[in-house]
């Protein structure tokens, strides 16, 4: 990670660091600026203080306690939280590595993303000199804007998240990562004992990522959320406008470095980027996908907390008013990437899962992950009896 000592002494926006060379950014090559964002979401997720390595004793903990949820997780599902060529590993981690970590395992997405919003920057009817120099320039910083508001998605959920998953996202890797730091906060908070929390922690990694490594899952969430990024609608002139709205102030150059800040790292700015009809056509299937994950994913957990944690009681009722209680930016970069985990959307999980249990048992979950076409449609996750009459298994308790 590069620091501030790398740039210009007299660089006014030293908190801005990428303004002291701002022709070899608009002359960046691709459509994400990643250096610019690895150190947008280092600021972010530090606070712009120095942080800590991770204890070695709690680095071998860590693993120790893994060991145990990985047995447990694998007897309920029957799945590995491996890949096929890689074994599982679950690491203890920084804020910052966590955030650097994301931004790689985001990477197609995002780029996906900044190549469909910069299209709303090519336009066709200016003929104004003014404004044709304004849209270079808009055209120009896209890269550098893509890198911001990357890098404000990466550390601001860096400062909160446990671990992966934070946003039920594919990961191209078998390394699990745990921010120590987010979850002895959490534990701390709440009086609830430190290791019950790190192996609960393990544990919904774990089955998370069991369940995100079956092959046609994963192929499910890239197809649903490319062509979700694939909608995005964008206005030519929106970020110009917001540019020209944009209160300079005194002319200070500490207080035009804050508000050119706020304005470049809020992601509302990405292009005026709206939701389409297009997205709002997959969100039915899209919701199907995360509902029934988030279901099974919960319902493996509890199985497991239960036979291994005494106080897993108190444990899952706090972390449900964390899951719930998003602040507007959480919520803003779960619309942007079409990840929207809503108690509604919960509760549809919930229901599947023990619809499916209460009416052919246990075993037949193992349905939706050995079979490529036997993840639930939006109508059959409100009718579990449906789903079953669809995979051709009995139906215990008929509707």
């Amino acid at each position: 990670m590069a620091s501030d000592d790398s740039f210009e002494e007299d660089n006014p926006f030293g908190g801005l660091p990428f303004f002291g060379d701002l022709g070899k950014l608009f002359n960046h090559g691709g459509p994400i600026a990643w250096d610019v964002a690895r150190q947008f979401a280092y600021q972010i997720a530090t606070e712009g203080e120095a942080e800590p390595n991770v204890d070695p004793l709690d680095r071998v903990k860590l693993n120790e306690l893994a060991r145990v949820a990985e047995l447990r997780v694998a007897d309920i599902t029957s799945l590995g939280a491996g890949f096929s060529d890689q074994a599982v590993s679950i690491t203890a981690t920084t804020r910052s590595e966590w955030a650097s970590k994301t931004l790689d395992a985001y990477q197609p997405l995002l780029e996906r993303l900044a190549g469909r919003l910069a299209k709303g920057t090519e336009s066709t009817d200016v003929t104004e000199p003014e404004m044709q120099m304004l849209d270079g320039l808009m055209r120009a910083m896209n890269p550098m804007m893509m890198a911001m508001s990357a890098g404000s998605i990466a550390g601001h959920l860096a400062t909160k998240a446990f671990g992966n998953y934070e946003l039920p996202i594919p990961r191209p890797n078998a390394q699990l990562l745990v921010v120590i730091a987010n979850v002895d906060l959490f534990a701390s908070e709440w009086s609830l004992p430190r290791d019950d929390v790190w192996l609960w922690v393990c544990i919904n990694e774990l089955a998370t990522q069991s369940v995100m490594n079956v092959t046609h899952v994963r192929n499910e969430f890239d197809r649903l959320l490319n062509g979700y990024v694939d909608g995005f609608e964008t206005s030519p002139q929106g970020l110009e406008n917001r540019f020209m709205d944009l209160d300079i102030g005194s002319g200070d150059p500490a207080e035009l470095q804050a508000r050119l800040q706020n304005a470049l790292s809020d992601p509302e700015n990405l292009l005026g980027a709206v939701r389409s009809d297009a997205q709002s056509a997959l969100i039915p299937d899209l919701n199907a996908l995360l509902g029934v994950v988030v279901g099974y994913v919960d319902y493996v957990v509890e199985k497991v907390s239960r036979q291994l944690l005494e106080s897993y009681e108190s444990l899952s009722e706090v972390a449900k008013r964390r899951r719930f209680s998003a602040s507007p930016g959480d919520r803003f970069v779960e619309k942007l990437l079409g990840v929207e985990v809503t108690p509604e959307l919960l509760t549809r999980g919930t229901e599947f899962i023990s619809g499916v249990i209460d009416r052919a048992g246990e075993s037949a979950l193992s349905r939706l992950w050995t079979e490529s076409d036997a993840l639930p449609t939006p109508n059959e996750l409100d009718a579990p009896g449906l789903w079953l009459a669809r995979i051709d298994l009995p139906n215990l308790d008929s509707d």
